[in-house]
């Protein structure tokens, strides 16, 4: 009996320095992830730093210009919604301001340009964990969630950002107060706002992957709809500060689109977990 119970011993230890080394395993797996990740933000950091006269005046300091894309469209719908001066002078408060903002900014659009490689990171990390049902039902999440956030990122610097900022810096609560608005403010704004909205895009994989845990279910979101479309205004009036309907409306569009794209891609898990579930117990 103490001969069975020392051989059980040895074979549970067994086991869980078995499942310990596993456990160390994957966290060597997931740092060397993380490692080449870093190295790719870092990479494409030192382009854009490299390149820094481009992308500062051309694309950062983009939404600031009057002559810029988004306003040029704006004011083809009127003179009502025509941009043409930005009643405010961006400063440097800082001794080292100018050199700091070239660095975040170099290291912000080093994240944004590495985020499809760091998707495929995680997906080499997530990949050797899942059945082969479960890989084939998420083939093409680096594709599509790459698509989502960039998708995000433009709405949000070609709408989202000029819009807030136009409405923001020629807003005035009295003639006397001059606008002068440090340049880390303006490119933590609009950092914030394209990174944000680039978030909230990827909502359609959030729901697959809720849907996919049995969280979430299309016939609960179709139910909610209602609720759903006042909580998207809400949204779409906060991230769009500008007071005019038209351009609330604008910023909540592609919320509501994605929402029912949300319902399509929850349905179908749905029905595929459905008809999982009848086959094992018709089996």
């Amino acid at each position: 009996m103490s001969d069975n119970k020392l051989i059980k011993a040895i074979q549970d230890k067994g086991k869980s320095l078995e499942a310990e080394m596993s456990f160390f395993d994957h966290l060597e797996a997931l740092r060397w992830h993380l490692i080449r990740s870093a190295i790719s933000v870092v990479v494409f950091a030192v382009v854009a730093f490299l390149n820094y006269d481009f992308i500062f005046n051309k694309i950062i300091l983009g939404p600031f210009d009057p002559s810029f894309w988004t306003y040029r469209m704006m004011c083809k719908l009127g003179d009502g919604f025509c941009i043409t001066k930005m009643n405010a002078t961006l400063i440097s408060t800082e001794v080292a301001g100018q050199f700091m903002l070239q660095i975040n900014s170099s290291v912000l659009i080093g994240i944004i340009v590495a985020i499809p490689y760091i998707l495929w990171e995680m997906w080499r990390f997530i990949k050797p964990a899942l059945l082969a049902k479960e890989r084939k039902a998420a083939n093409g999440f680096v594709f599509y969630a790459t698509f989502l956030f960039l998708l995000g990122v433009l709405f949000g610097y070609y709408v989202i950002a000029p819009e807030s900022i136009a409405f923001l810096v020629n807003y005035k609560v009295s003639p006397e107060i001059k606008n002068t608005i440090t340049v880390s403010s303006y490119l933590s704004m609009v950092a914030t706002i394209t990174l944000i909205i680039g978030i909230v895009f990827e909502l359609p994989i959030l729901i697959y992957i809720l849907a996919s845990l049995g969280i979430l279910t299309g016939t609960f979101m179709r139910k909610t709809r209602r609720y759903s479309i006042v909580i998207i205004l809400i949204v779409g009036a906060i991230i769009s500060p500008s007071p005019d309907f038209i351009t609330t409306i604008i910023a909540t569009l592609p919320l509501f689109f994605l929402y029912e794209v949300g319902i399509v891609v929850a349905t179908r898990v749905e029905k595929r977990r459905t008809k999982a579930h009848d086959d094992i117990m018709s089996s």
